[in-house]
C-alpha cells in the first residue's frame, strides 16, 4: 500500500470489515416494505417492533422500531450520512438501478474512481448507498492519499453490464461496505477514529471529509462536517443506533478497546467485544469474528 496515514499507536488488523447496522425506525411494517419488498433483502427474523435482514444467512441491518419516530432530513442531524451497501459486481449494481428506478425511487448517482454509487433514502429518510467497486488494482494514488472524485456515473456502461437479467433479490456476497457520518469536527472525529481506534486515514483532502480503512480499503468510514451546526441525532429521531466493526480475534479487540480507554473514552465492555460511542453520540460496537 502506498497511499494512506498509520495511526500513531495502535493500528487496525487488515481483515477489520464492517459487520452489520442498527436502525431506529419510526414504522416497522413501513420499513419492511421497503427493506425486503423494494429493496430485496431476505428477512432473517422478526419480532414485536425488530426485524433482521441480511443477503444470505450473515445479518447486515436491523430495524428497531420506536413509533412515531420523526423522519430526519438532509443534513438535520449529526450521526447517519448514509450506510452503504457493496454488491460482488458491477452487474448487481446495473440490475439494482434499474430496479430502483422502475420503482420509483429517486437516485443520486457518482462514479468515485475506485467504486460506482447509487444514492437514496428509506421511508425514515436515512441514507443509503448501494455501490460496487472497481478491481482495487485499478485504484490510483495521489502522493500519501488514495484518488477519490465525484464524476458522472455512466449509467448506459452499468445497464448493458446488467445484461438484460432482471433484479430479485440482494445477491449472494452482499455486505456492508462502509458507514458515513455526519461530525461536529473533523480534527475530533480524527482523534476518535485515526488515533484511539486505530484506522488509517486514506484521504483527508476532499472539502469538508476524511475517509479512513483499514486494510487499503478506500474506506470503512466517511466523516463529514456538511451538517455542521446540527445537533446529534435524539431518541425521538429515526437515526442509526450502532453500527459494528469485526476483528479478527478477541485480542485485537481488547487492544482496541484499550486504546480507546487510554485516550479518555468510555468503553463498555460486553462478551464479544465493546461498544464506545464517538464524541457525537453515535455508537460503534467492536466485536470478534470468531463471535460468529
Amino acid at each position: 500500500m502506498t497511499y494512506g496515514l498509520r495511526p500513531p499507536n495502535y493500528r487496525l488488523p487488515p481483515s477489520a470489515h464492517i459487520g452489520r447496522v442498527r436502525l431506529q425506525v419510526g414504522d416497522l411494517s413501513r420499513s419492511i416494505e421497503f427493506y425486503e419488498g423494494k429493496l430485496g433483502f431476505q428477512r432473517l427474523g422478526a419480532a414485536p417492533g425488530h426485524a433482521t435482514f441480511g443477503a444470505g444467512d450473515a445479518p447486515l441491518i436491523e430495524l428497531v422500531e420506536r413509533k412515531g419516530a420523526k423522519p430526519v432530513l438532509p443534513r438535520s442531524r449529526l450521526g447517519l450520512f448514509h450506510f452503504a451497501i457493496l454488491l460482488p459486481d458491477r452487474a448487481s449494481l446495473g440490475r439494482a438501478m434499474l430496479q430502483l428506478h422502475q420503482a420509483g425511487i429517486d437516485l443520486g448517482m457518482a462514479d468515485h474512481g475506485v467504486s460506482e454509487a447509487l444514492y437514496l433514502s428509506d421511508p425514515d429518510g436515512l441514507g443509503i448507498e448501494i455501490y460496487a467497486d472497481r478491481p482495487r488494482e485499478s485504484w490510483r494514488a495521489e502522493g500519501a492519499e488514495l484518488a477519490m472524485g465525484t464524476d458522472p456515473l455512466d449509467t448506459g456502461s452499468l445497464l448493458r453490464a446488467a445484461a438484460g437479467e432482471p433484479w430479485s433479490r440482494m445477491p449472494a456476497g452482499t455486505v456492508i461496505g462502509h458507514v458515513h457520518l455526519h461530525v461536529g469536527d473533523l480534527a475530533r472525529a480524527e482523534a476518535f477514529y485515526h488515533e484511539a481506534l486505530g484506522l488509517d486515514v486514506v484521504v483527508r483532502s476532499y472539502p469538508g471529509a476524511l475517509f479512513l480503512s483499514a486494510g487499503g480499503y478506500h474506506h470503512h468510514l466517511g466523516v463529514n462536517t456538511w451538517a455542521a451546526g446540527a445537533a446529534p441525532a435524539g431518541d425521538e429521531d429515526a437515526r442509526l443506533l450502532e453500527w459494528e466493526l469485526v476483528l479478527p480475534n478477541p485480542e485485537d479487540a481488547a487492544a482496541a478497546a484499550e486504546r480507546l480507554a487510554a485516550a479518555g473514552y468510555d468503553v463498555a465492555y460486553r462478551e464479544d467485544g465493546f461498544r464506545a460511542a464517538d464524541p457525537w453520540g453515535t455508537v460503534l460496537g467492536v466485536r470478534s469474528a470468531t463471535a460468529d
